[in-house]
């Protein structure tokens, strides 16, 4: 596994991350052992950084990997604070500095880290950071040691108003965005923030499992998986025709769907981790087997693709929520 450098600071990343959202909520059906094996799996496959939120599993996620890995050395956790749960369910944004200072207290309890390597805004708009409070407890964290580096994981489909927010006033040390084949509305952010200092997380690498190649129109989703409403009859349906030249290409190059999308991602150079959401050893396995370094005539026919055809499945994407 290579690693990369997380932008100016002295994070050496391995390119391959593990997104941990699958473990354990929003995905079906997962299971703790199941989802503590696919975690050392892939750490003993080079995997160093682990991305997750104080949300993922209302906590839980990072209790799992803080019992997998805990303090141990040369392991790198990136955590995201701004949502909770009111009593009556609801999902609240909540970016206060009392509630930041006080999530962060409890993530490291959870991580049974005495630090947290990158913590990011999750999602915080920009009312959020003019509104200050979001700022202030991230630098107040930094200088107590709590945390390490912090950023800004952005809008899956407007990532630019907060990405500006902070490139032009040089606050935080990264920015976590959506970057695939499908979805390439942040490809204008990746050199700007690169050249900037800012270190870069692409996270849906796979799109939700569709550029892993093993949904068709008729594929059909569990009612607690979050892509039954995300994935809907009609967005299969659409991308399946979508794709089809994607499919070509990958089986020209001879690579399987997962190595081949993820291959795009890592193509490029100022991205510094790809965060596959990973739940078994199995996918943990796939995600780390051997990458192909793209031709850049090939990059760059991806890129058109997107710009004549796969942009109109990212809005009905974006429609379906």
């Amino acid at each position: 596994m290579k690693l990369r450098k997380f932008g100016k600071t002295d994070l050496q990343v391995s390119e391959i991350g593990f997104g941990a959202w699958p473990t354990p909520i929003g995905w079906g059906r997962v299971d703790d052992a199941e989802s503590m094996a696919a975690l050392h799996a892939a750490a003993e496959r080079g995997i160093n950084f682990i991305d997750t939120a104080d949300f993922y599993g209302l906590g839980h996620s990072e209790t799992l990997i803080g019992r997998a890995f805990g303090n141990r050395p040369g392991m790198l956790v990136a955590t995201k604070v701004g949502h909770r749960l009111e009593q009556d369910n609801r999902i609240v944004l909540d970016y206060s500095r009392a509630h930041i200072l006080a999530a962060c207290e409890a993530s490291l309890r959870r991580l049974r880290r005495d630090t947290i390597d990158y913590y990011q805004l999750h999602s915080a708009k920009v009312a959020h950071l003019a509104d200050g409070e979001c700022l202030e407890a991230m630098t107040r964290l930094q200088e107590q040691g709590k945390i390490r580096y912090w950023g800004l994981s952005l809008n899956t489909f407007h990532p630019h108003p907060e990405a500006e927010f902070l490139l032009q006033r040089g606050l935080g040390n990264g920015l976590q965005l959506v970057f695939n084949i499908i979805n390439q509305r942040a490809a204008g952010l990746l050199t700007r923030a690169a050249a900037q200092g800012y270190g870069i997380i692409a996270r849906m690498p796979l799109q939700f499992g569709l550029l892993a190649g093993k949904f068709d129109r008729h594929t059909r989703f569990h009612s607690d998986d979050h892509r039954q409403f995300r994935l809907t009859p009609a967005i299969l349906q659409e991308a399946e025709t979508a794709l089809a030249p994607v499919w070509q290409r990958q089986q020209r190059l001879q690579l399987s769907p997962v190595t081949f999308s993820l291959s795009f991602v890592l193509s490029f150079p100022e991205i510094a981790a790809v965060i596959p959401g990973i739940k078994t050893v199995q996918q943990a396995i796939e995600n780390t087997s051997d990458f192909a370094t793209l031709p850049a005539d090939e990059v760059a026919a991806l890129q058109q693709l997107y710009e004549e055809q796969l942009f109109r499945l990212v809005m009905l994407m974006e429609a379906a929520g």
